[in-house]
C-alpha cells in the first residue's frame, strides 16, 4: 500500500497534519474552499519558486485565510519592507476575486494573513531538495552527478536515516524517456510511525519536463506513552 501513494497521505492524522485546515458541511462551499486552495498554493509557487518552500499550510477561519509558508530564502518571500508579502497577497485576491465572479458568488473575499517562516540550516526538507535538483538540471548539469551530489549532501546531515531521489523524463536528452533512481540508506515505506518527507518538482529543460520525486527518513517516532514503557 505505502508503495502506491504519496508517504505524507499515508501517515496523515499519525504523524502528518493536513496541509489544509477548514471545515465546511455544504458541498457547494466545499469545491469554493478547494479551489481557493489551489488557487493560493499557486500564485506562491509561481511568483516565489526560487525561495526553496518547504511547505505551505493553509487555515481558514470566519472571515480571514491563514497561510504558513516555510521557506530555505524567507527574504525572498518578505521582499523590501514587505513588499514582497504585500504583492502575494493582490495576486492571490485578485484571482480569488475572478474566480467569485465566474461562478456568481456575491461574498468578499476574507483576509489573507501570510506568516513566512525561515527553514533553519540544520533542518532538510525533500521538497526543497527536489527543486534545487530541478533548478540544477534546467542549467543543464548532467543529472547521475546531480542526483548524487545530493545523495551525498543529504546523507551528512544530522537525523538523516536514508534518502532515495528518483528521476524521469528525456534525461541527458535522451531520445526516449527513462527513469532512474540513487537510494542510500533505509527507507522504510511500510513502516507508519518511520518519519519521511517526500517532496516532487519538476525541471522544465529544453527536451522537456523531467520529474524529480524525494524520500528522506528521518527516523521513527514514538509517542510519550511507548517511549515510558520502554524506559
Amino acid at each position: 500500500m505505502a508503495h502506491k501513494i504519496k508517504p505524507n497521505s499515508f501517515r496523515i492524522g499519525i504523524l502528518k497534519n493536513w496541509s489544509s485546515r477548514w471545515f465546511s458541511d455544504s458541498r457547494e462551499k466545499r469545491a469554493q474552499f478547494l479551489e481557493e486552495d489551489v488557487i493560493i498554493r499557486k500564485v506562491i509557487t509561481d511568483k516565489i519558486s526560487a525561495a526553496g518552500i518547504a511547505y505551505i499550510d493553509i487555515e481558514r477561519t470566519a472571515n480571514a485565510y491563514r497561510v504558513f509558508i516555510k521557506a530555505a530564502r524567507p527574504g525572498l518571500i518578505i521582499g523590501k519592507g514587505g513588499k514582497g508579502i504585500e504583492d502575494i497577497t493582490k495576486a492571490i485576491i485578485k484571482e480569488m476575486t475572478k474566480m467569485r465572479k465566474r461562478d456568481g458568488i456575491k461574498e468578499p473575499v476574507p483576509s489573507i494573513n501570510l506568516n513566512v517562516s525561515e527553514l533553519a540550516r540544520n533542518e532538510v526538507s525533500a521538497k526543497v531538495t527536489a527543486q534545487s535538483i530541478a533548478f540544477d538540471l534546467e542549467k543543464r548539469f548532467k543529472f547521475r552527478r546531480v542526483v548524487k551530489k545530493y545523495i551525498e549532501e543529504v546523507s551528512a546531515m544530522r537525523g538523516v536515516k536514508g534518502v532515495r531521489i528518483k528521476v524521469g523524463g528525456r534525461l541527458d536528452g535522451a531520445e526516449i524517456s527513462r527513469s532512474e533512481s540513487l537510494s542510500a540508506g533505509s527507507l522504510p515505506l511500510t513502516t507508519i510511525r518511520a518519519d519521511i518527507d517526500y517532496g516532487e518538482a519538476t525541471a522544465r529543460t529544453t527536451y522537456g519536463a523531467i520529474g524529480i520525486k524525494v524520500w528522506i527518513y528521518k527516523g521513527e517516532v514514538f509517542n510519550k506513552k511507548e517511549n515510558t514503557s520502554e524506559k
